[in-house]
């Protein structure tokens, strides 16, 4: 079968511009794109899409194009001697397709432009441990980070005194190269200059070619009152710095809070455990509990037993996102004497034997438990 006429299956005229025979060419190839054309329709849409790739990639470099319109198809087909070559090698092709790839999946096709790639600097993670008491009333305090300054010797070129960068022969200082494979084509990260577009010959002895040192800077945190373990606080642009000009990352200090030796925290609540002798448990007085703001007090009632639970309102921690503090929960803990004398052990004996005597009345929840261990085994 003869085959069509460039310009006729592009649509344009012979003496179009480069720029009318690319916008034809991509408005085809999106139209019969395989992606696009599923079913009954896909091997129609694929001949009209290869006939139309291979229309541009010969129109769009000015030797076949010209080989062409001198000779017709004779021209361009090696194998009819034309000289001008097949395949499809042609950058043109390949930067068209690239536009129309981008177009079609929403990834914009490649970078335009030229010029070296810039890249957002990494984000750091900073870990401080704080008090319970400073996470709750919150405090201001310095932290001591690495950081890159411009190296003092070759004012931030990477190059020797006296020398200066040379463009990159391998991506000619755009800083990225292409992977073609058939009709795709890939962009990536020069691997010569690693996307500067620049290589420095000699490289500054200080800084090694980096054009930057590592030292470190102090900074001012302001750690905010009712923070909680986990929580972040972000200083903005002073994580690593980008490339090429790019932005800065930012920096993470995540709280840690150190275990205290008397409170454990839940939220905003406040949870302790405190020991009560075995006398004020069972007759009853006033003892003293700490907190955070200083020391408050609790009546005992009498009989009290052990694990009971008072609740101080308001005297937990206010968090950052609530409207009140928590509470602060004592758990009593009744204390066994120990190390008795001798006279303390006969003393104890006739309590021991007085309370027998009263029966079950001193012991209501000794007599509960022996009445569900007997039903256990009835």
């Amino acid at each position: 079968m003869a085959k069509r006429d460039f310009y006729e299956i592009l649509g344009v005229a012979k003496g179009a511009s480069d720029d009318d025979i690319k916008k034809a060419y991509r408005k085809l190839a999106m139209k019969y794109h395989p992606d696009r054309n599923q079913g009954d329709k896909a091997k129609e849409a694929e001949e009209k899409f290869k006939e139309a790739k291979e229309a541009y990639e010969m129109l769009s470099d000015p030797k076949k194009r010209a080989a062409y319109d001198q000779y017709g198809h004779a021209g361009v087909d090696p194998n009819m001697g034309g000289g001008a070559g097949g395949g499809f090698g042609g950058g043109g092709f390949a930067d068209a397709f690239g536009d129309i790839f981008g177009d079609i999946f929403g990834q914009g096709g490649g970078r335009r432009g030229g010029g070296p790639q810039v890249y957002r600097g990494s984000d750091l993670s900073y870990a401080m441990e704080i008090t319970l008491e400073e996470a709750a009333a919150g405090k201001d305090t310095q932290i001591r980070i690495p950081s890159w300054d411009e190296c003092d010797v070759c004012h931030g070129s990477g190059a020797k005194p006296g020398t200066s960068a040379k463009t990159c022969p391998t991506c000619n200082g755009s800083g990225t190269v292409h992977m073609r494979q058939g009709f795709f084509s890939v962009q990536q990260s020069c691997p010569h200059c690693q996307g500067t577009g620049k290589i420095i010959p000699e490289p500054c002895t200080s800084c090694h070619g980096q054009g930057k040192v590592k030292k470190t800077k102090t900074l001012e945190v302001k750690i905010p009152a009712g923070i909680n373990e986990g929580m972040r606080i972000r200083s903005a642009g002073n994580g690593e710095p980008g490339t090429n000009g790019g932005p800065p990352g930012d920096l993470y200090i995540e709280i840690r809070i150190k275990q205290h030796d008397i409170f454990e925290r839940d939220g905003d609540d406040l949870h302790c455990n405190v020991p009560v002798p075995l006398t004020t448990a069972a007759l009853g007085g006033s003892i003293e509990v700490p907190t955070l703001g200083g020391k408050a007090e609790i009546d005992i009632p009498e009989g009290t037993q052990h694990g009971k639970t008072f609740r101080l309102r308001g005297k937990g921690i206010k968090g950052i996102r609530s409207s009140y503090p928590g509470d602060l929960y004592c758990h009593i803990v009744v204390e066994t004497p120990v190390k008795l004398t001798e006279h303390q052990r006969k003393l104890l004996k006739e309590l021991d034997e007085s309370f027998r005597k009263g029966g079950e009345k001193h012991s209501p929840t000794s007599k509960s438990w022996t009445d569900r261990v007997k039903n256990i085994f009835k």
